[in-house]
């Protein structure tokens, strides 16, 4: 299973058509996806789930189910795989209540995450960066698009635990965040917006001077 080379990894794909804007958009289309987010606070708050571990049980969610359900039943769908990964439920409970078929993301295949030993800032303001052009299994925040490019760091973001060991539940070094900039030209090609730029935020082991 790869990383974020997934479904969900759109970043600089095209031919989904255009993107619709829904004047006055509630936060919620429907009573049940504000209880989901309401279960989202609560796995938080009792550690069973995390930013991380949520973005990782999305992305192993089956490509047609992710591509044609709701945002939320995304939610729905990571909530119910962890809860189910760390015992507190079993999926013939989920389908009993469901009266039915509860579809669960796939069992995470990756290899534990071998992470550095904490190490201070590399990078200051100003300096020129490479991007690792690395398919890493697993969970992880580097996008396709911008693996391989060189940009430039215009902010420093302090230090935050490194989401490719944090998923596995280890214990995640905090590792230098950053702001890398990257002229649009570098991403893709001729064919962008002349003189425009795009900022990612970026962990420091996923960086190496340019």
């Amino acid at each position: 299973m790869r990383g974020v080379d997934g479904v969900h990894d759109l970043g600089g794909m095209e031919d989904f058509g255009p993107v619709v804007v829904e004047p006055a958009e509630p936060v919620f289309h429907a009573r049940w996806e504000g209880r989901v987010f309401g279960i989202g606070a609560i796995l938080t708050v009792q550690g069973l789930a995390s930013t991380n571990t949520v973005r990782h049980a999305i992305e192993r969610m089956d490509p047609s189910h992710y591509l044609g359900s709701p945002y939320f039943e995304h939610w729905l769908t990571a909530f119910a795989t962890l809860l189910v990964e760390r015992g507190v439920l079993t999926r013939e409970q989920l389908e009993a209540r469901a009266k039915g078929p509860f579809a669960l993301s796939r069992s995470s295949r990756a290899p534990r995450w071998s992470a550095d030993e904490p190490a201070g800032p590399r990078f200051a303001v100003g300096d020129r960066v490479r991007v690792a052009d690395e398919h890493r299994r697993g969970h992880t925040r580097c996008p396709r698009y911008v693996r391989g490019k060189q940009g430039v760091i215009d902010r420093c973001d302090g230090a935050f635990a490194l989401p490719d060991a944090d998923v596995h539940g280890e214990d995640a070094p905090l590792e230098p965040t950053y702001s890398v900039r990257f002229d649009a030209a570098e991403l893709w090609g001729r064919e962008a917006e002349p003189s425009a730029a795009v900022s990612v935020g970026l962990w420091q082991s996923y960086l190496a001077p340019a």
